[in-house]
C-alpha cells in the first residue's frame, strides 16, 4: 500500500538534496509508485543506472540521498560466491562481520568489501509496504528465492544462478522445531539434493534405473545440523520424503533436482553490483553516513583500492607570511578543490592530516586522472594570488588494505597505505609519483601519454628492496 502523503514529502526532500540530471528523480518516483513488489526489494543501483540510462555515480548518490530522505532502507548482504545464497543480511555496516559460512554449500569464506558484500536498497515500509517487509510471513518459496537468493550470481552463460535454482527446485517447506512435513517429488534419472537453509543438514540421492510404479517413501531426520540419511539411491518415479525436524530450531528444507553426474563447477561470476568497497569510495556515503562504523575487531579486507596522498610544499612559510587565520582559510580552499576533483573522478577523500589529503579510488586510472587535474586545479588557485602559495606533491599506490574505523571515521590500514604515503614523500613540488602497480594498471598509459614520465627505483622505509616508481 502506497502512502501518498509520505511519498510526496520525501520526494521533495530528495529533489532538494542536490542538483540532479533531468528526470532522474521522476524515474525513481515511477518505480516507487508502479514498480512490482519484487522490483522494490533489494534494488541494485548499478543495474538501475544501466536500465534508466543514468550515470552510475549519480544513481548511487540517488539511492543514498533517497535513504537519507526516508524513501529506502539500505541492506548489506553477504553473498556466497558458489551459489549466490544471501548467507546473511545487515541493516548497517556496523553489524557486518568478515567471516561467513554458507549452509547451502557448506563452505566458509572470508568476506571482502569488493567481492562478496553487496549493498542494496529496499523501499521503506512508511512509503510503500510490500510483502518482503515481513519475511517470516512469506511462503517458503518466496523466502528461499527472494530473501535467500541473489540475482547477481551468474553462470558461465550469463544466466542468473537463482533462475537455475527456480527451475530445479521441486519442493520446499518450513518446519517448526519437533514437526514433520511430507515433500513429494517425481524425479527422472537425476541427482536430488536436499538442503536446509537454516543449518548444514543436507542429503544427496541418486535416482536411476527402471521407474517405480509404487510411491517410494523415504524418512529423513534433521537434527544437530545433519540430515539422516545423508545419501542414498532410489528409482525414478513418485517419491515422498518424510522430513522430521527433531532439532530445537526452525528449518527451511528444500529439494533440488539436477541432471545425473552433475559436475563440480567454478565459483559464479557476478553481474555488476554496488560493492561495499565502492560505497566506501563514495563521498556522499562518507559525508552523510558517518554513523556507519566497522565493528569487526580485525577490520574487513578490501582486495584492491588505489590510494592517493597529497601534501603542500612550503605551507609552514605560508602560515608565517600571511598569518594563521588567513593561511587556514586558504588551505581550506585548497581542500575544497581537491575534494571536488576527487568526487568527479569517482573517489572519496578519506581524511585530511594537517595540509595533506588521503583519497581512495576503485580504479587506478581514475586516481591518476584525478592527480593530474588536482595539479591543474591548484595551479588555477595560484593564478589568483600574488605568488605561488600552493605547490602540490602527490603520491599513488594500489593494493589490498583493511577497512577499519579509527577515531570514529572509516579509514584504511595496512602496507598499501604505508607505501602510498612514502611514495608521496618522494615527490617534489608539482610532481606526481606512482608505483609500478598504478603505472601498469589498465587505462593509465593513455592518460599519461601527453606527459613526460621518468622511471626510477626508490628505497622505501619498511619495504624490502628497491621499488620501481614513476615521476610525472
Amino acid at each position: 500500500m502506497l502512502n501518498e502523503q509520505v511519498l510526496e514529502g520525501r520526494l521533495t526532500t530528495l529533489e532538494a538534496a542536490r542538483p540532479w540530471s533531468p528526470r532522474v528523480v521522476s524515474r525513481l518516483e515511477t518505480l516507487l509508485r508502479s514498480g512490482a513488489e519484487e522490483a522494490l526489494y533489494r534494488i541494485n543501483p548499478v543495474q538501475f543506472a544501466t536500465e534508466k540510462a543514468i550515470a552510475e555515480t549519480e544513481a548511487i548518490d540517488l539511492f543514498l540521498h533517497a535513504t537519507l530522505a526516508g524513501l529506502f532502507e539500505m541492506d548489506w548482504l553477504l553473498v556466497c560466491p558458489m551459489c549466490s545464497d544471501v548467507v546473511e543480511s545487515f541493516r548497517s555496516l556496523r553489524t557486518l562481520h568478515n567471516h561467513f559460512h554458507c549452509p547451502v554449500c557448506q563452505t566458509d569464506y572470508e568476506a571482502a568489501l569488493d567481492d562478496y558484500i553487496v549493498v542494496t536498497f529496499t523501499v521503506s515500509p512508511a512509503v510503500r509496504r510490500i510483502r518482503f517487509h515481513e519475511p517470516d510471513k512469506l511462503s517458503a518459496w518466496d523466502y528461499a528465492i527472494f530473501c535467500r537468493g541473489s540475482p547477481v550470481g551468474l553462470t558461465e552463460d550469463g544466466v542468473p544462478w537463482i533462475e537455475v535454482i527456480k527451475s530445479s527446485l521441486r519442493a520446499i517447506d518450513r518446519l517448526a522445531p519437533q514437526t514433520a512435513v511430507e515433500l513429494p517429488v517425481e524425479p527422472k534419472e537425476s541427482l536430488l539434493i536436499g538442503f536446509d537453509m537454516m543449518s548444514d543438514a543436507n542429503f544427496a540421492f541418486v535416482a536411476s534405473g527402471e521407474p517405480s510404479a509404487a510411491t517410494q517413501r523415504i524418512p529423513v531426520v534433521l537434527d544437530a545440523g545433519k540430515a539422516t540419511p545423508a545419501e542414498g539411491k532410489l528409482a525414478p518415479g513418485k517419491v515422498v520424503f518424510e522430513v522430521q525436524n527433531r532439532s530445537d530450531r526452525p528449518a527451511l528444507f528444500g529439494i533440488l533436482e539436477f541432471p545425473p553426474g552433475l559436475a563440480p563447477r567454478d565459483a559464479l561470476r557476478f553481474a555488476p553490483f554496488l560493492s561495499g568497497a565502492r560505497l566506501l569510495a563514495s563521498q556522499t556515503f562518507r559525508d552523510f553516513f558517518r554513523s556507519e562504523v566497522i565493528r569487526a575487531t580485525e577490520g574487513i579486507s578490501v582486495r584492491d583500492v588505489t590510494l592517493l596522498f597529497t601534501d603542500l610544499k612550503g605551507s609552514t612559510a605560508l602560515y608565517e607570511r600571511i598569518g594563521d587565520l588567513n593561511a587556514y582559510v586558504q588551505v581550506q580552499r585548497h581542500f575544497e578543490q581537491l575534494q571536488d576533483v576527487t568526487v568527479r573522478h569517482r573517489g572519496a577523500v578519506t581524511k585530511t592530516i594537517g595540509d595533506a589529503v588521503m583519497a581512495a579510488f576503485l580504479s587506478p586510472a581514475d586516481a591518476v586522472a584525478a592527480a593530474l587535474e588536482m595539479r591543474d586545479a591548484i595551479e588555477q588557485l595560484n593564478r589568483d594570488r600574488p605568488q605561488r602559495d600552493f605547490i602540490l606533491k602527490i603520491g599513488l599506490h594500489k593494493g589490498a588494505a583493511i577497512a577499519v574505523t579509527l577515531n570514529d571515521r572509516l579509514d584504511y590500514f595496512g602496507q598499501t597505505v604505508n607505501i602510498a604515503a612514502r611514495v608521496q614523500n618522494l615527490a617534489g613540488g608539482d610532481e606526481i609519483w606512482m608505483t609500478e602497480d598504478v603505472h601498469a594498471a589498465s587505462g593509465v598509459a593513455s592518460i599519461l601519454a601527453p606527459y613526460e614520465v621518468q622511471r626510477s627505483a626508490a628505497e622505501l622505509k619498511g619495504v624490502e628492496g628497491a621499488v620501481p616508481v614513476y615521476r610525472v
